[in-house]
């Protein structure tokens, strides 16, 4: 079983050109509108809204997608 976030966690995550971190800010369990796409989460399978530390741009990701940082 995937691990379960919560608002205000640090995570890392992998993205196209390496690893970034950033904090949680939303936690989804509805599906939900993204940078124009349907996300689908659900209570089992949340999606993560997450605020970027260098950019302060928002990313949404599975919980298998992230590791949270101490």
């Amino acid at each position: 079983m995937t691990k379960k976030f919560s608002v205000g966690d640090a995570v890392r995550w992998n993205y196209e050109s390496g690893r970034t971190q950033g904090v949680i800010t939303k936690v989804h369990t509805k599906d939900v509108e993204f940078m124009g796409r349907t996300r689908r989460c659900s209570e089992d399978e949340p999606q993560y809204e997450i605020k970027s530390d260098k950019t302060d741009h928002l990313a949404m990701h599975k919980g298998e997608a992230l590791t949270q940082v101490d």
